[in-house]
């Protein structure tokens, strides 16, 4: 099976062709073995993609733990490049099928780099619909987990997301908070954990716990969040850089259309030939 491993700020994906959204299916059970950084390949999730019939092309992701993921922001950057570079699209802003619904990438250049531009659609701010239990709304929600009390904001950009905002990131024991809140019971569907400070009204840095594959360099989805959570607190500008252990996002949520736009880069690594067994 051919496939070409790719990073976007150092979140690694394999990505490989399927002939159809549903065909995509059947690689599930492969992707704890392709993603073992030991046994396999290595890398934070498997990404399908190929032409579909209600868009021009699709993606589906599975993390490293074998669940399927609605939606991957530094993912959908990789499809994007690799879709164009590979002749799956002949143009340089189209759109693509996930679980989440439509997302529309648009592949830039900026000082010999090549960036993406994703739309990535209106944040769902509804709790029931993030989703989050026993909440009448998405901020300042309390939060007991490991002897800490956490003041959390809810919100979904395709997939769930917890932001927790503190003074001094070196302080936050990631590795030992990020699951416990992941599989809190105000989750049902577990939830993606962003720590956040603020450095500024235009600057905002975050380290990230992705549900279903743990400590991750960069969550683009998660980066989102981050920004509509920063808003709705008052932290933030509508625009904002997001640093992250693998480098910086650019988002910004627009008030015209209330979409929230990231813009990244997505690189290739290498590619192969594995056999699936």
């Amino acid at each position: 099976m051919n496939f070409t491993k790719m990073q976007g700020l150092g979140n690694d994906f394999i990505l490989m062709e399927a002939d159809s959204f549903e065909e995509a299916g059947r690689f599930q059970v492969y992707a704890r073995q392709l993603c073992d950084r030991h046994w396999g390949i290595g890398a934070d999730g498997l990404i399908l993609l190929g032409p579909d019939q209600e868009q021009d092309i699709f993606m589906r992701i599975y993390n490293s733990d074998g669940s399927e993921a609605e939606m991957c922001g530094n993912g959908i950057r990789c499809v994007a490049l690799y879709a164009r570079r590979n002749g799956l699209v002949d143009k340089d802003s189209f759109r693509v099928r996930t679980l989440a619904g439509v997302r529309c990438p648009q592949i830039l250049s900026r000082d010999g780099q090549d960036l993406v531009q994703v739309d990535m659609g209106e944040p769902e701010l509804e709790t029931s619909r993030i989703p989050i239990r026993d909440s009448v709304g998405n901020t300042g929600i309390s939060l007991s987990v490991a002897g800490q009390e956490f003041m959390i904001t809810a919100v979904s950009m395709g997939n769930p997301h917890c932001i927790i905002y503190r003074d001094d990131l070196s302080l936050v024991p990631l590795a030992d908070w990020g699951p416990q809140i992941e599989n809190h019971s105000i989750f049902p569907e577990k939830t993606n954990v962003e720590f956040v400070q603020v450095l500024n009204e235009e600057e905002l840095e975050a380290l990230v716990w992705e549900r279903g594959a743990g400590i991750t360099l960069a969550c683009g989805t998660g980066a989102c969040a981050v920004l509509v959570a920063s808003v709705l607190n008052g932290k933030s500008k509508r625009r904002a850089t997001v640093r992250l252990p693998g480098g910086e996002l650019y988002i910004e949520w627009k008030e015209e259309d209330g979409h929230v736009y990231m813009s990244g880069p997505a690189v290739e690594v290498f590619c192969g030939i594995i056999e699936l067994k």
